[in-house]
């Protein structure tokens, strides 16, 4: 095990992740274990608009917006907002090359990466320091090596993150009080990941039939969004609220906070809602819940994934690198109606239970 890179709080840390929503809400819980152990230390975040319009109101941190799409100007005015800054630390907490070109702009005294075997688009050429290596960890568990590697051990599964009155009452006004409430988000940003709208529906109508839950729709603005949430509503014989393009972030996690359960595929709200502690049943064939599915929810997941790799790649997921995709046509229909049945009758008879913050 490496020594700890601190004996004592730094004054401050710079963190650097820049998308996408489920991993800032992974980064979140360690930013917030930094806050915990060392209340202290400055902290500031570069992180991408988007993100930015969720985390942004975050009181105590210092975010800084770098717009990916800008090119050159984005990196130098990057440069100039941290001119005149030396920071103790650097947390650079994402693989790929564009972040690791913005790292090189920040200034710090220690500049701390991923271990070597992981530090994948040569992140490695960018960073000081190295966290602990280690192999086949959850997303979340392996961005905790960074506070270990600062010298903080404890963990602190907590995300606390603000939200407007206006997002609340909206969120009321679609969850009421009382009501239990099955949100379906359906669309991941990867379309492969996605499962059909046939299924979707049958699974919503066994959740208002079997278990009593409105059903709600929600999803971004993009047209397979807009697409996938019409038809779902087209082919459920019980009604739903489709709510597909129709709030922004603050809101969707608002409405996230206030629900019974979400089922998604992997995508950014299945983290979300665990950032509010909500359960999810994930639905995973592309993907390996074991290392990005909901954090607090993975005994809720359908998971085929080794299904998939037997399927596709000829051989057993404990046989392929960790973080394969299997993004085949036809991969998600490995998960069928009565494997969502099952792992939502499972949450429900449990009683849905809800996370608290740890």
């Amino acid at each position: 095990m490496q020594p700890p890179l601190f004996d004592s709080p730094p004054d401050n840390i710079c963190v650097l992740r820049l998308s996408a929503l489920g991993d800032v809400c992974h980064v979140l819980a360690v930013v917030r274990t930094v806050q915990d152990a060392w209340p202290g230390t400055r902290i500031t975040w570069i992180l991408g608009g988007l993100e930015h319009r969720l985390l942004g109101h975050i009181p105590g941190i210092e975010f800084v917006v770098f717009d990916k799409k800008a090119g050159l100007a984005g990196y130098r005015d990057l440069r100039r907002r941290l001119a005149g800054r030396r920071y103790d630390a650097l947390l650079h907490m994402q693989l790929a090359l564009r972040a690791s070109l913005a790292a090189s702009v920040v200034p710090a005294r220690i500049r701390l990466g991923f271990d070597r075997a992981r530090a994948r688009e040569g992140q490695w050429l960018f960073t000081t320091d190295r966290i602990e290596a280690r192999s086949r960890e959850h997303v979340l568990d392996s961005l905790f090596g960074f506070s270990e590697r600062l010298g903080i051990r404890s963990r602190s599964l907590r995300w606390d993150i603000p939200l407007p009155p206006a997002a609340l009452e909206y969120a009321r006004r679609v969850v009421p009080d009382g009501a239990p409430t099955m949100v379906l988000s359906p669309c991941s940003s990867h379309e492969l990941r996605n499962w059909s709208a046939e299924r979707y529906a049958a699974l919503a109508d066994h959740a208002a039939t079997r278990h009593g839950l409105r059903v709600v729709l929600c999803g971004g603005r993009s047209e397979i969004e807009s697409r996938y949430g019409a038809r779902i509503e087209q082919l459920m014989r019980s009604p739903c609220a489709n709510l597909v393009g129709k709030d922004t972030l603050p809101e969707l996690l608002a409405t996230l906070s206030r629900a019974t359960v979400l089922v998604s595929p992997d995508s950014g709200p299945a983290h979300l809602a665990t950032a509010v502690g909500t359960p999810v049943v994930g639905l995973y064939a592309a993907t390996n819940p074991a290392r990005c599915g909901p954090y607090r929810s993975r005994q809720w997941c359908v998971d085929r994934y080794e299904d998939a790799t037997r399927r596709f790649l000829g051989r057993p997921a404990g046989e392929i690198p960790w973080t394969t995709k299997i993004e085949r046509p036809g991969v998600m229909d490995l998960v069928t109606v009565d494997d969502a049945v099952e792992r939502l009758d499972a949450l429900m008879a449990a009683g849905a239970p809800r996370a608290t913050p740890g």
